[in-house]
């Protein structure tokens, strides 16, 4: 077994360097000696992190770790005071097998491929009505803020659509999942918004109970498998996870290309390359920058380091797909590249369960964006825009463009 001295660091590198894109220049360093450190986690116990790319990629099909809520400690400081919570029914995404398989096959079916490719159609209409609203408000030639006025809505329309939110209630929804994730909220303003959207899904549900609908919510009512508290719990993981990530994924992927003008140039040029370019923008962002986390369920080795059940570790996605070992040049933005595995969405059991959607409608936001706007450019100095860098999901807080 191996003994040598293993770096430690006290919390997760959050941090970012001067590129707004790059990996806190902790996660790198620590990367370079080793793919596994030391981490004080904010409760102050001593745990792992863990940022080289196989041994990520390993873990995270390890059945051997665990993801239940109640085992689990954050790598960052939380809104709520204490992170290791008893696990509402439906959180399947904190859940280990079997109770994980019942939920998430549930859902699954929804995201497939075959079932996201006939979304198509109507997310290539809602971004066409959200960049007009756009361009209508930027009609006398003002700046117009991309993340609110197209990435925000478009992500809303998208997860709501499916879920059946109707689109009179969709702002208000979206609204109570911004107060989640919001630097300004506070530990009220965090459950505030939790709670609201329970009551807003449980009207929901009640309305399908009373008229069927054939969206996913309204199937999982009609099925009648999943009490109100569990189809609460599901749609509130769905439409917190379809909205944040890919209305932050659209606008720093944006940000990224008009930082990389070469880059927007070839995917203007050639629109072909949109796909290729969705997944080398997940790559290389990596916007879930807190990482993955999970506690060893039993005592195990880690890259011939002993880990005692019950330890905490974080799995760094952004160190992992930063490393040499996935590709060459990987701090390198290239639409060209030809894609590679890279952890953006996770893996194994718990690799998320929206991914072809959140391709899909990357791909179409992009495609759309460049398309209608190919002079689109930022309307402020890039070192003003304000980035998310101490939030789970990373970002930027407003990205103002003009054409």
């Amino acid at each position: 077994m191996t003994r040598t001295a293993l770096p430690t660091t006290d919390g997760l590198p959050m941090t970012r360097g001067r590129c707004p894109f790059d990996p806190a220049p902790g996660l790198t360093a620590l990367r370079e000696q080793g793919p596994v450190a030391r981490m004080v986690f904010p409760d102050g116990h001593l745990g792992w992190l863990v940022t080289g790319y196989e041994t990520v990629r390993g873990l995270l099909a390890d059945g051997r770790l665990s993801s239940r809520g109640d085992a689990l400690r954050s790598p960052i400081p939380l809104p709520m005071a204490d992170d290791r919570t008893e696990v509402a029914p439906g959180m399947f995404t904190a859940m280990d097998p079997p109770e994980h398989t019942r939920y998430r096959r549930k859902v699954a079916a929804w995201f497939s491929a075959r079932r996201t490719r006939t979304l198509e159609p109507l997310l290539t209409a809602l971004a066409e009505r959200h960049l007009d609203a756009m361009t209508a408000k930027a009609a006398g030639g003002e700046p117009v803020d991309l993340l609110t006025e197209f990435a925000e809505p478009m992500a809303a329309s998208a997860i709501c659509e499916l879920l059946g939110v109707p689109v009179a209630e969709r702002e208000h929804f979206a609204d109570c999942v911004k107060s989640l994730f919001s630097v300004h909220s506070s530990a009220e303003d965090a459950i505030g918004g939790w709670q609201t959207i329970g009551g807003l899904l449980h009207g929901l549900i009640r309305a399908k109970k009373a008229e069927p609908t054939d969206d996913l919510l309204g199937t999982l009512v009609a099925e009648g498998d999943l009490d109100d508290a569990e189809l609460v719990t599901v749609g509130t993981v769905l439409l917190i996870a379809g909205y944040d990530t890919s209305a932050n994924m659209i606008t720093l992927g944006t940000f990224a290309l008009l930082q990389h003008p070469e880059q927007l140039a070839a995917l203007v040029a050639d629109p072909a390359l949109a796909p290729n370019a969705v997944e080398e923008l997940l790559r290389y962002l990596t916007i879930v920058h807190a990482g993955s986390i999970r506690a060893a369920g039993e005592d195990m080795e880690i890259a011939g380091h002993r880990v005692a059940a019950g330890d905490a570790i974080s799995l760094s996605l952004a160190a992992a797909n930063r490393d040499p070992a996935l590709c060459a040049d990987p701090d390198r933005l290239d639409i060209t590249r030809e894609p590679v595995a890279h952890l953006a969405f996770g893996h194994g059991i718990h690799q998320c369960v929206g991914q072809q959607l959140a391709r899909l409608e990357l791909r179409i936001a992009f495609e759309t964006l460049l398309r209608r706007l190919p002079g689109l450019r930022l309307a402020v100095p890039a070192d003003e825009i304000r980035t998310r860098a101490e939030m789970i999901i990373y970002g930027v807080h407003e990205l103002p463009v003009t054409w």
